[in-house]
């Protein structure tokens, strides 16, 4: 027979409403402690203590007074921005990004290292003097800990990539290296996964309680938030639908399988496809660029077939999960309107009708440090209890 839960400690509840009181803070970003009493239920008395204890700790301050309801006007709270700074780290393919970032997501200071290749131990090496630049850089504030999006397999809760394909990767538990080296918390999650947090938790005024992100740059993943949380899956590996085998082509996929998604609507595989069509299309921008200017119709037919492959993959997901609102995020992003209705037609075509018509399907934030910022929020869920649906 299972052993019934011990009751909370005193220590624990005082946790629990602290940090009911600094999402409380932190959501209204203007608010008295009446106000605050009111949204958290807790009594003006443990508000009061609550409050004095975060501005002791420095993550609250006082702003100004509100507008008076008869008697004196009362004292308005806000998070404190500079109140912990965080490290955000991005491990994408061609280059790591790296940013101090601020409460409210603002980056302060950013860097970057070319990965030129590199994988194994040397890129893990260049992750540790990535950090180690922001660390010395850093300033006074404290630094809360470190996040980290990285693409592949990632198991959130140990903070292990299961499998990293770009950088030779297969169970290391950087989460753990990075906090026995600093001996300050870090996260480590999929890259989907924390592009979709950054939207919920920065891009977005409501936060949705299900919420489908889908990062499209030389590799393709979907970030799931279900009821408010990310969703990895039973093995962490939820939302890999680059990795699917979704179309005829016979492209090999850097998984080593054939037909996968991502060799027919990544970035990677439409600016080769492009360039074989026009050699002035030699990366990114250059497709972006010739896309938008509509003045080669091979280039473009090449874009729109990439977002139709991409559309049937996402109405499999209408289909599948019935989550309503999907954003499309990453450097394909910046193809615009015409490949995004590309991938409307194909995803409603895809999926039931009716599940299809109330399903939404847009642009992301056009950020470039989504991911580091993603990794970010998902910092201030676990370390301060910053909740991630409203």
């Amino acid at each position: 027979m299972a052993s019934l839960p011990e009751r909370a400690t005193h220590q624990q509840t005082r946790t629990f409403n602290q940090q009911l009181v600094l999402r409380a803070v932190y959501d209204r970003n203007a608010i008295s402690r009446a106000d605050v009493a009111r949204a958290t239920g807790l009594t003006r008395t443990s508000v009061s203590e609550l409050v004095a204890s975060l501005l002791t700790d420095g993550l609250l301050e006082e702003t100004g007074r509100g507008p008076s309801t008869g008697g004196k006007a009362p004292i308005l709270l806000r998070v404190r921005a500079a109140g912990r700074h965080l490290i955000g780290i991005d491990l994408g393919e061609a280059e790591f990004t790296g940013a101090v970032v601020d409460l409210r997501g603002t980056i302060l200071r950013s860097q970057k290292i070319p990965l030129n290749g590199r994988d194994g131990d040397e890129a893990l090496a260049l992750v540790f003097a990535l950090i180690d630049e922001l660390v010395a850089s850093n300033g006074t504030s404290p630094v809360l800990g470190v996040g980290v999006g990285a693409p592949g397999i990632v198991d959130p809760r140990t903070g292990t990539i299961r499998w990293g394909v770009h950088l030779g990767w297969t169970d290391v538990p950087l989460g753990r290296m990075i906090e026995e080296r600093y001996g300050i918390p870090a996260v480590v999650a999929n890259d989907s996964h924390a592009a979709a947090l950054a939207e919920l938790t920065f891009g977005l005024a409501s936060r949705p309680n299900n919420l489908v992100v889908v990062r499209v740059g030389r590799g393709i993943g979907a970030g799931l938030i279900i009821n408010g949380q990310p969703f990895h899956g039973d093995g962490s590996g939820a939302g890999e639908i680059g990795h699917a085998r979704t179309t005829e082509s016979n492209e090999r996929c850097r998984c080593g399988r054939i037909g996968c998604l991502e060799t027919v609507a990544s970035m990677r595989a439409m600016v080769a496809a492009a360039c074989a069509v026009n050699p002035a299309v030699t990366d990114d921008a250059t497709l972006v660029d010739v896309f938008r200017s509509g003045r080669d119709p091979k280039v473009h037919e090449v874009v729109l077939d990439g977002g139709t492959v991409l559309g049937r993959a996402i109405g499999a997901l209408i289909a599948t999960l019935n989550i309503t609102q999907i954003l499309l995020v990453g450097p394909a992003a910046k193809l615009g309107d015409e490949w995004l209705n590309a991938v409307r037609v194909a995803a409603s075509t895809a999926a039931l009708e009716q599940l299809a018509t109330e399903t939404t399907i847009d642009l992301g934030a056009d950020h470039e440090d989504i991911v580091l910022l993603g990794a970010s929020a998902l910092l201030m869920n676990t370390e301060l209890g910053l909740s991630l649906a409203r």
